[in-house]
């Protein structure tokens, strides 16, 4: 059965840094697309940055320049590291793994089948 457990969220000041982390269990990292995802308070969940089958990494266009996303396949993890940080990135942050994909799909929340629980990101002004 696969498991995701998400890490590394937290309370931090506009600007600030955090370094999220997807550990997988009982999968292994292969082709599959992985993605993260973020839902804030009265809003629909959204597409961060994800990879997809040919190791290719899309990042939504709000992010981009300050999210990198990175994959460690020795240890099963999946990792967003989040700089200059704004209030607006205030969310819940999801991390998913799908099947095979390609392209702009990595960032589409239906596509994903196993989900972790979650951590909670919050951005002081």
């Amino acid at each position: 059965q696969v498991q995701l457990v998400e890490s590394g969220g937290g309370s931090v000041q506009a600007g600030g840094s955090l370094r999220l982390s997807c550990a997988a269990s009982g999968y292994t990292f292969s082709d599959y697309c992985m993605g993260w995802f973020r839902q804030a308070p009265g809003k629909e969940r959204e597409g961060v940055a994800g990879i997809d089958s040919d190791g290719g990494i899309i990042s939504a266009d709000s992010v981009k320049g300050r999210f990198t996303l990175s994959k460690d396949g020795a240890k099963n993890t999946l990792y967003l590291q989040m700089n200059s940080l704004k209030p607006e990135d205030t969310a819940m942050y999801y991390c998913a793994v799908g099947g095979r994909c390609y392209g702009q799909i990595v960032l589409m929340d239906n596509f994903f089948v196993t989900w972790g629980q979650g951590t909670q990101v919050t951005v002081s002004s």
